[in-house]
């Protein structure tokens, strides 16, 4: 038999075609509804769990889905006047759950007329859609803040920047730290990056010859919030390009300490980020005056975008630096 796209077997039997639409009808979650013209009820299929067959009684929308979902099918229902008619509505049934309801005025084998409803249970779309518009305005926070980030770094980098090309060079590498970072939180979800993810970006850009292991770590390797890891990687990117730059580890093969822990500080868990770098004579003058763009955002920019705290020395011997913040501070 054919008819439009649909093909069948005959001689296949009603009982095993039943067991296939149901089947079906469970498989994407919807339930089919057959009534005469009068709202007598003929046929049921894959009936929500949340709505009940009252036994002994014949189904009624009422009875069925309550006085007030019951009410608005009813109405739903009375708009429908010629076979191929149809209207559609959506409803909240409670629970955090939704249905959709699909009636259909259609014309039987033997040339009656009766309603058809599909009703879906849309629960799961409907929490994607919540889901989808918290991502986005997510994503509308995140870059609002990159902006804001990116504006303050332009703005500071010009401020002690004596040419163009001076800019330029600091810019991009500023960016490039910033765009690391960001990449590690958006595979995380936003759930944010870990310390020593951060740590490592900058380590192997920066620091060439087989020299990696002359940084480093103890500690312990916290998740930071997206905000915290946006400025702890600017810092880090800030001290692995000066200590690359103007210091002399590399030459000496002494040692960068680099410490992350967690503390308890004013009633909360915080953590505490340092940075001790051995300095040669030589290399204490360049590093003290080479970059007092690093210096803004080690000391002010970063501390400050996480609620924090910073000391940040060049002292005879060593460049000393040492970040605390709230553990949970997000921006």
């Amino acid at each position: 038999m054919v008819h439009r796209l649909t093909w069948y077997e005959p001689q296949r039997g009603d009982e095993y075609l039943r067991e296939f639409f149901i089947s079906g009808l469970i498989d994407i979650g919807a339930t089919l509804i057959l009534q005469d013209m009068e709202g007598r009820y003929s046929c049921i299929t894959t009936l929500p769990a949340r709505f009940r067959l009252t036994d002994g009684e014949p189904p009624t929308d009422t009875s069925l889905f309550g006085e007030e979902i019951g009410s608005r099918l009813a109405d739903l229902k009375s708009r429908l006047e010629q076979p191929g008619d149809h209207a559609e509505m959506e409803i909240d049934a409670g629970d955090d759950t939704f249905f959709e309801f699909r009636c259909r005025m259609i014309t039987m084998a033997n040339g009656r007329n009766n309603l058809m409803t599909i009703v879906i249970d849309r629960t799961e779309d409907r929490r994607r859609e919540r889901l989808l518009r918290a991502l986005l305005r997510e994503v509308s926070h995140r870059s609002k803040n990159l902006l804001a980030i990116i504006q303050s770094i332009a703005s500071q980098t010009a401020r002690y920047s004596g040419s163009l090309n001076s800019f330029l060079g600091k810019f991009r590498g500023r960016l490039h730290a910033l765009a690391q970072s960001q990449d590690l939180i958006t595979d995380s979800s936003w759930s944010g990056a870990y310390f020593r993810d951060l740590l490592q970006q900058q380590i192997e850009k920066y620091v060439q010859d087989g020299a990696a292991d002359l940084i480093h770590v103890t500690g312990e390797n916290l998740l930071l919030t997206p905000n915290a890891s946006l400025h702890v990687g600017l810092a880090l990117h800030e001290l692995t390009v000066n200590a690359v730059s103007h210091g002399d580890f590399v030459a000496t093969r002494q040692r960068i300490e680099v410490t992350c822990e967690r503390i308890r500080e004013d009633g909360r868990d915080s953590v505490r980020i340092t940075w001790t770098e051995p300095l040669g004579q030589s290399d204490e003058e360049g590093q003290a005056g080479s970059a007092r763009f690093g210096s803004t955002v080690l000391e002010r920019v970063v501390p400050a975008s996480v609620n924090g705290s910073a000391v940040h020395q060049v002292r005879p011997g060593f460049v000393y630096y040492e970040l605390t913040f709230p553990l949970e501070a997000e921006g």
